[in-house]
């Protein structure tokens, strides 16, 4: 089991303070690591980080902003001395305009360009960012890894379907910006790992499947269906999966997908 051991190793979770990034952190503190709980939300990212038994401390982070992401990387040095982990989870899905019909706004043909910049802006550039800030650190050191998460629609196109009710009405469409995103994140850790595989940083990439989070029940009805397992995932599925990314049993492991989904994408 020493091979799972993260004590001493430092960690940085973005988005941390979202539903699966909880579920990281506490996994990667479980596993000996000092956690960087990393949010654009300080108050979230603090009441985690009190809650997290082992050594964890909050840290105010934008991921779209460079300096943000300079002043975190100069604060958790500061505090730990290194940076050995990154599990790049900041992302967000798509708001859209009450005043406004979802299902119109949603479809394709609707779909505004400023939904399509901001998630782009937030799931990829905040990726690229984090992985240029922190990543380097890892890169100038010899050692580390980095995990960006990505997700099923970034291998396999959104199933429309799912988003019908019981009485088959579209409710609203999966747009087009999160699953682009996503798959450009899969390959984009591709290109990570070829350019510093001669550093010792490692660099892959976990694709989780859909989280329950109190759904409507035709919606967790029709996904589960779609799953070889028969239902979503909760956010501790994810926890053995990263400890494993960011631990020495993965150590020749780079530039691969880890997809972890219930068997939606295995047939």
């Amino acid at each position: 089991m020493k091979l799972f051991d993260l004590t001493d190793k430092t960690a940085i979770v973005t988005g941390a303070a979202g539903l699966i990034g909880k579920a990281l952190c506490e996994a990667l503190s479980e596993a000996g690591a000092i956690v960087a709980i990393c949010d654009i939300n300080y108050d979230k990212a603090a009441q985690l980080s009190s809650e997290i038994a082992n050594n964890s401390f909050p840290v105010e982070l934008d991921v779209t902003n460079y300096d943000s992401l300079e002043t975190a990387k100069d604060l958790i040095i500061k505090n730990t001395g290194r940076i050995d982990i990154l599990v790049n989870n900041a992302a967000i899905n798509d708001i859209f305009d009450t005043k406004t019909s979802v299902l119109e706004q949603s479809s394709f043909e609707n779909y505004p360009i400023e939904l399509w910049n901001k998630s782009f802006d937030v799931n990829v550039t905040g990726t690229f960012l984090s992985c240029k800030v922190f990543g380097n650190e890892m890169a100038k050191r010899n050692y580390g890894s980095i995990i960006n998460v990505a997700s099923t629609y970034g291998i396999v196109g959104p199933d429309q379907s799912i988003y019908k009710d019981e009485n088959g009405n579209q409710k609203f469409y999966k747009s087009p910006s999160y699953p682009a995103g996503k798959g450009a994140i899969v390959n984009f850790t591709r290109f990570l790992a070829a350019y510093w595989g001669n550093k010792g940083v490692r660099v892959n990439t976990l694709s989780p499947g859909g989280v329950f989070d109190g759904q409507d029940k035709f919606f967790v009805e029709n996904y589960s269906k779609k799953t070889m397992l028969g239902r979503m995932a909760n956010p501790d599925d994810y926890k053995g999966p990263v400890v494993f990314l960011a631990s020495d049993s993965s150590s020749y492991m780079t530039g691969a997908n880890l997809v972890v989904d219930g068997g939606w994408t295995a047939w």
